[in-house]
């Protein structure tokens, strides 16, 4: 006899993952790593390559040139630390609600 998935027996599997990670979360994470990239290398890719949708890429090109800035201004270090928190704020504003938008492309 075997268990069904809801009934909590030991070879049952959640089908729900709380662990997930927030939205806000992996945009920050992705558009972070992107703004690294960018930054070393000079050039932007195409959004839909990088894995970003549009309102990520908005997103990026903003942390990478006040990142530029930073690095001329304060070095590597500062321009690394711009990143991840304006990474973090930029998703946030954008996914803070719950939503990234009217459509999957926003």
């Amino acid at each position: 006899m075997t268990a069904c998935a809801g009934s909590g027996g030991a070879g049952a599997r959640s089908t729900a993952s709380p662990s997930a990670t927030p939205p806000e979360a992996l945009c920050a994470r992705i558009v972070a790593h992107w703004s690294r990239e960018v930054l070393g290398g000079g050039t932007y890719g195409d959004y839909q390559s990088m894995g970003l949708s549009n309102g990520q890429y908005d997103i990026l090109r903003s942390v990478v040139d006040a990142a530029r800035a930073a690095k001329m201004r304060q070095g590597a270090g500062a321009a690394d630390e711009l990143i991840d928190r304006q990474s973090r704020e930029g998703c946030a504003a954008r996914y803070g609600s719950g939503s990234s938008g009217a459509g999957p492309w926003r």
